[in-house]
């Protein structure tokens, strides 16, 4: 495995964000919401969880940093659920500065085997869910002049064979980003987004086990800085929802990948010639 790029200037963390409320969908402790949230809490947050289920190690680690952290469940499939965990937060007065849009699932076959309740479950998680929860929490974001961070993904940018729904549904979420920046730059709410590469993190691990030596080979021309961590992710939401970036809106932040080299095939099963 290559040997990931190390910065030669550490930048020290602040309190960009003492005094704000960060929510973020779908957080768990070791993928990139869970560092997404550390994050935050190290920067001065306080946070708002919002999943599936409770993440009961992440809320113990934040805890832990001294950061004030509510979980409401939250599944961005339901089309009334983003509406009652927002409700839910108006019940606590809790406001919200920044959203981040992490839910996500994936799932990669050949093209012609997968199948459609496969295909919506990536569509209607990736897409539809940071749809609905930016709608719902867009008024309460135009009170706080505050940002949307969308987490994408580079195969909303470039094809990956293996993975045509994922890569839709985000680049679904690309074109979503520029809308509503568009939309709702005059009253001062930002929308952006990043789309990283291979992250070391859970959900990436079924597809690198077993890569043949020439894919790998492929994968690290790919990613001249080597596969990124979830740290890495982290550091740049945290910077494009700061005041820092005050200026910047509508765009999505590639990380960590050259374009100009295809991605080598991404399956967790093999793949099938279609049958007649």
């Amino acid at each position: 495995m290559a040997t990931r790029y190390q910065p030669e200037t550490a930048f020290e963390q602040g309190n960009r964000f003492h005094g704000k409320t960060v929510a973020i969908t779908g957080p768990s402790l070791h993928g990139i919401g869970g560092s997404i949230a550390i994050r935050f809490a190290e920067e001065g947050a306080a946070l708002v969880l919002l999943g599936l289920q409770k993440p009961g190690e992440l809320l113990d680690r934040l805890e832990a940093l001294g950061c004030t952290a509510n979980y409401f469940a939250c599944d961005v499939t339901d089309a009334g659920a983003a509406t009652t965990a927002r409700d839910a937060m108006n019940e606590k007065k809790i406001e919200v500065d920044v959203l981040v849009n992490n839910a996500g699932v994936d799932w990669s076959s050949p093209f012609h085997s997968m199948d459609e309740i496969r295909w919506r479950e990536i569509i209607e998680v990736n897409f539809v869910g940071v749809l609905r929860m930016s709608q719902a929490m867009l008024p309460r974001l135009e009170k706080r002049k505050g940002v949307i961070v969308n987490i994408s993904s580079a195969t909303g940018c470039v094809g990956t064979v293996g993975l045509a729904a994922y890569g839709a549904s985000k680049a679904a979420v690309n074109s979503l980003t520029q809308s509503l920046a568009a939309e709702y730059a005059d009253r001062k709410v930002r929308v952006v987004g990043v789309a990283p590469a291979l992250v070391r993190t859970p959900m990436v691990a079924p597809y690198v086990e077993n890569v043949t030596a020439e894919d790998w080979e492929t994968i690290q021309k790919c990613h001249p800085l080597g596969i990124g961590l979830p740290e890495d992710v982290a550091a740049a939401v945290a910077f494009l929802a700061s005041a820092e970036a005050r200026w910047i809106s509508g765009v999505t932040l590639p990380m960590g990948w050259i374009p100009h080299w295809p991605m080598p095939p991404m399956q967790n099963e093999s793949l099938a010639q279609p049958s007649d």
